[in-house]
């Protein structure tokens, strides 16, 4: 980030720049979706260090990240997880194992939704 006027601090903006190390972007279309997805969770996780919030929601963010980048995303939620409640709606298995609580919706034999909740510290039933 910079300011874009940098010699008058009360009207200056930001300028938001993200270049990963090995690509000379000019416009963020240059960005693959999984790079796009990187860049706006981290600048997200910036903001949150910088001002906590008690919870946030996050929809299917980690969809277009690869494997590598999916693990970094689930422990920049749980360093932060201690300040910022996360609700994480994903079908990511990776991201499923990190937490704590899980609620889904499965539909019965009957034709019939059912909302399930599974505390993972509690023991699985037998």
């Amino acid at each position: 980030m910079s300011l874009t006027q940098a010699d008058d601090y009360a009207s200056a903006g930001l300028e938001r720049v993200a270049q990963p190390p090995w690509k000379r972007v000019n416009n963020i279309a240059m960005l693959s979706g999984g790079e796009r997805a990187l860049t706006a969770v981290a600048l997200l996780l910036a903001l949150l260090q910088a001002n906590p919030s008690r919870i946030c929601v996050l929809d299917e963010v980690d969809a277009a990240l690869d494997e590598a980048n999916v693990g970094r995303f689930v422990e920049a939620l749980r360093a932060m997880a201690e300040k910022t409640q996360f609700i994480v709606i994903t079908h990511n298995p990776r991201t499923i194992e990190a937490a704590n609580v899980i609620y889904g919706v499965s539909m019965g034999a009957d034709n019939t939704s059912r909302v399930l909740s599974v505390r993972l510290s509690d023991p699985l039933p037998e």
